[in-house]
């Protein structure tokens, strides 16, 4: 009889964990249903709101919905956001959910994971404004070349552009905190190397194009010149 006891007891003590484990999964299974749901409900819930405040007109004017298309996606911005408030949501009920089971390293996880979202709804939304100040500054530039009967106004409207694209791009990656600066300082090497290599190209190579774009746009008066 007790080695019958001592073949069973383990058998016991595995069944009582068993029994003590399922009402916890079963609470984590129901927190992940429900945080489903409330999740789908959210992102239709943000997208509805962006679409009435227009946010995909102006996502479309900054081109930013033509370069996710460009990229083989069919999403919008919109809806771009929309799936980023879903996966929020679904975190934290994924947090929830682990943390009742007993998980506390994969919360923690987790947790780091649901910190860097918010970070990254910012970061986009800094793309998204920016880019449209971007296309907006390019324009503006355009318009007056044009109403100042300079030639190249399309090539400075695009110089302007890129140029505060670059800059919205390195706010939106500062924030994002990625890399500690290294990819800040990166980044700038590289852009300093192409602006260096461009003025010496054009420099050594293009002067009398250099010299004949800076008469074109801003001509010298003939008295001025000298006989």
């Amino acid at each position: 009889m007790q080695n019958i006891d001592v073949v069973l007891e383990p058998l016991r003590a595995l069944l009582h964990q068993v029994g003590a484990f399922m009402p916890r999964l079963a609470l984590a299974l129901a927190v992940l249903f429900i945080g489903w749901l409330v999740a789908k409900a959210f992102r239709f819930s943000v997208v509805k709101a962006l679409r009435a405040l227009n946010f995909h007109v102006l996502t479309e004017r900054a081109g930013i919905d033509g370069f996710l298309q460009q990229g083989g996606t069919e999403k919008d911005t919109t809806e771009l956001f929309g799936w980023i408030a879903y996966a929020l949501v679904l975190l934290a009920s994924l947090i929830i959910a682990f943390n009742s089971l007993g998980l506390a390293q994969v919360t923690d996880l987790l947790g780091k994971v649901m910190l860097f979202v918010p970070r990254l709804l910012v970061a986009l939304l800094v793309v998204v404004f920016g880019s449209y100040f971007a296309r907006f500054a390019g324009n503006a530039v355009q318009s007056y070349c044009r109403s100042a009967e300079i030639s190249d106004g399309e090539l400075l409207g695009r110089l302007m552009q890129y140029g505060v694209m670059v800059f919205v791009v390195l706010l939106a990656v500062d924030h994002l905190d990625i890399g500690g600066g290294l990819i800040q300082q990166t980044f700038l090497i590289l852009l300093a190397g192409i602006v260096v290599a461009l003025a010496l190209s054009f420099g050594l190579g293009g002067r009398d194009r250099a010299a004949a774009l800076i008469e074109r746009w801003f001509p010298r008066d003939r008295g001025d010149r000298l006989p």
